[in-house]
């Protein structure tokens, strides 16, 4: 996104960055990895402007996980965080009025799925997703607990860490990049299968939000920073369009 390209463009995908599509420790890719050689479509012009976001969509409370789905005067259960960044692109300047949708698991590492199959109880009192808008400066803030760690149906004793997904939306339909954030200390980050897809530790750190002592709210909530880089050398590592916006 900048001044210039009000839509983004779309640049060339780096394999040489990105993970590997084929990574079979992470059994799914075995299935979910392309068979055949790779094709290349331009894009179209629908697709790149078209249909968007209003930005008075947006509630009072959907920043706030802790308490948007919570009934009156209750609040979801586990520690409290905040979560806050900046979205930029890849010279370092902030990208205004991107739509970021969240959604994790609860305190216990269970899903509001109608298909999970965890036996961790569910919290009455959290939905588990959230969605804000990046201000002129590009920054976001949003209110949630401390997601737990899950297992998962990979190997004998596969872990996930705990972990918050993040969904990006620039200003056309096709401008939708998906990652996830870790916390940073998890032990469950170098055993997991899906982090192992990932080719250097500055990667694994790229997607690891660091403890910010200084946003926390005393007798409250803990913070933690977690940028966003849109594409570039400093590219944050996406599940859906390697290439960036």
């Amino acid at each position: 996104m900048s001044d210039a390209n009000p839509t983004g463009g779309f640049i060339p995908r780096d394999r040489n960055w990105q993970p590997d599509a084929l990574t079979p420790p992470y059994k799914t890719s075995i299935k979910r990895s392309p068979q055949a050689a790779l094709l290349s479509f331009p894009t179209s012009l629908s697709e790149e402007t078209s249909p968007v976001f209003g930005h008075a969509m947006l509630g009072d409370l959907d920043n706030d996980l802790i308490h948007n789905f919570a009934q009156s005067g209750q609040s979801a259960i586990g520690p409290r965080l905040i979560v806050h960044g900046r979205v930029m692109d890849e010279t370092g300047r902030g990208v205004p009025g991107a739509l970021i949708e969240v959604w994790q698991a609860n305190a216990g590492g269970r899903y509001r799925h109608k298909k999970e199959s965890y036996l961790a109880p569910l919290d009455p009192n959290f939905g588990g997703c959230g969605r804000m808008i990046t201000d002129a400066e590009g920054f976001y803030e949003f209110r949630t607990i401390q997601p737990g760690p899950y297992p998962w149906p990979n190997g004998m004793n596969d872990w996930r860490p705990a972990h918050i997904h993040f969904s990006i939306f620039g200003h056309g339909f096709a401008q939708r990049l998906i990652t996830q954030m870790y916390f940073e200390g998890d032990p469950h980050i170098p055993l997991c299968p899906i982090v192992g897809a990932l080719k250097s530790q500055e990667a694994v750190d790229a997607l690891t939000a660091p403890l910010d002592m200084k946003r926390t709210v005393p007798m409250d909530s803990r913070a933690y920073k977690f940028d966003i880089v849109l594409r570039g050398r400093r590219q944050t590592y996406f599940e859906n369009r390697v290439e960036g916006m």
